[in-house]
């Protein structure tokens, strides 16, 4: 089974692979503190299109664009205008962003310079003006784009005030390179890959730049193994709760867009699940449920251990959705959470699945060659949770798998070679040696916090007691 794997996705590659990607012995049992299963639900919760940079770059402690970047160092060359343009404060609950295909990415990237955000939305834009079908306005800036705006505690004030209550992670970094769809798939199963086969998980090969299948239920597009396979196996209960909405990136030409008629459920690249083989076969499809029912479990202290909660386009921040609202919504789950019997035992993590083409400084670590992506905000917020702290380890959306195997399946992981369900995946990202460990975020030595509860529509210029200073 190895020399299969490694010899599917050398030829692929054409490039020399990690060390630890092909064949050897599987990793040892981890050593997981008892305390770690204080936390008896995980709320992950998925977001759109933001770098760190844009949401968290003035925010005090973290790794955030450097002072003299905002007072005229530094910059990001603009081909159209012959000049620089740097990081300035955009107070606009509205954006547009840039491309965010896995392309964009390394044109973003420029061989670690950081410096071709502007000249990637600049190449994109072919006529006057952008129009998203989301909107009926023109909704790209030619002479200031603003992927290279950031936005303060004025302009987000919750997601500030999580910040300084709880935990802020500003080395998170999605899993692969790219969009929406590879970093949804990876959220789930830690790994993004295209198949020849429906049935065949030794068919798969890591890939990133995917389109989603035909839409439809019962369709299966992804037979290798997610972490729902191991969740079942070990009986812990989990549900993938999902908001009914429209399709988005239908301009930036990362998708076909479906027929209105059939945008009545949130689109299969932010709802994988319903087509994974191994979900079928454990007729657990029933656990992917409308987002209505999270917030009536959460009120009836009926959570499962684990929960992804995902939006439709208008909560999402996907530009041109407002900001605003996506926080709202976030707020929203995050109340639900804590008014809820379960908030003693809780653990949400919110993170954003891709740059959306925003500017960051931080240069991507390399784990493989179709990873990490472009930094984007990681926040954790839990009655455990170290009180202001600012978590500097690398971390990606492979944490949270690690997270849940180690709290609720003894350290099991997703690898073709002990999980009972081989597939093709060459390497097993939740062991990536650069990948820190979401525990130390936690203190359990104290007793759970109370909950901060904050307005879904703060008064503009808001900011709460946690966030002032």
């Amino acid at each position: 089974m190895a020399t299969r794997r490694c010899a599917g996705l050398i030829g692929l590659l054409g490039a020399v692979l990690l060390a630890a990607g092909c064949g050897g012995a599987p990793a040892a049992a981890p050593h997981i503190p008892a305390r770690i299963h204080k936390i008896r639900h995980v709320i992950v919760v998925m977001q759109e299109n933001r770098s760190f940079d844009s949401y968290f770059g003035t925010f005090p402690g973290a790794d955030g664009l450097p002072a003299g970047m905002r007072h005229g160092a530094g910059c990001n060359p603009d081909p159209a205008a012959g000049r620089c343009l740097r990081p300035f404060h955009d107070r606009s609950q509205v954006n547009v962003g840039g491309p965010h295909t896995a392309a964009a990415a390394l044109s973003d990237i420029h061989g670690g310079r950081m410096n071709g955000f502007v000249g990637t939305v600049r190449r994109a834009m072919t006529g006057p003006c952008r129009i998203d079908p989301t909107t009926p306005t023109c909704v790209t800036d030619r002479t200031h784009p603003d992927v290279m705006g950031y936005h303060t505690a004025r302009d987000i004030p919750n997601y500030w005030a999580y910040a300084h209550r709880y935990v802020l992670q500003d080395h998170m970094f999605p899993s692969d390179l790219g969009w929406s769809l590879p970093s949804h798939l990876a959220m789930v199963s830690g790994w993004s890959a295209s198949c020849t086969s429906q049935t065949d998980p030794l068919s798969c090969q890591t890939s990133i730049g995917l389109r989603p299948g035909a839409p439809g239920r019962g369709h299966i597009h992804y037979p290798w193994t997610d972490l729902t396979y191991l969740l079942a196996a070990h009986h812990v209960t989990w549900r993938y709760f999902v908001e009914p909405g429209r399709q988005p990136d239908c301009a930036d030409g990362d998708m076909v867009c479906v027929h209105p008629r059939q945008n009545a459920h949130t689109p299969s690249i932010w709802n994988p699940l319903p087509h994974f083989l191994d979900v079928h076969t454990d007729h657990q499809t029933w656990n992917v449920a409308p987002s209505a029912s999270f917030f009536a479990d959460a009120h009836a202290g009926a959570l499962p251990s684990v929960s992804w909660v995902v939006p439709s386009i208008r909560n999402s921040e996907h530009p041109p959705s407002p900001i605003w609202r996506g926080q709202a919504w976030v707020t929203r789950i995050v109340n639900a959470v804590m008014r809820s019997p379960d908030w003693s035992s809780s653990a949400i993590f919110i993170a954003w699945d891709d740059w959306g083409g925003f500017y960051d400084h931080v240069i991507p670590p390399r784990v493989d060659p179709y990873g990490y992506g472009i930094r984007v905000p990681g926040i954790m917020i839990s009655p455990y949770a170290r009180s202001g702290y600012v978590d500097h380890q690398v971390l990606s959306f492979d944490a949270y798998l690690k997270f849940i195997e180690d709290d609720f399946l003894g350290g099991a992981r997703l690898d073709p070679a002990t999980d009972g369900r081989p597939d093709s995946r060459p390497s097993v990202r939740e062991n990536a040696p650069q990948l820190g460990n979401l525990l130390s975020e936690f203190n359990f030595s104290r007793k759970p916090r109370a909950p901060l509860i904050l307005p879904t529509r703060p008064s503009p210029g808001y900011r709460p007691a946690a966030a002032r200073g």
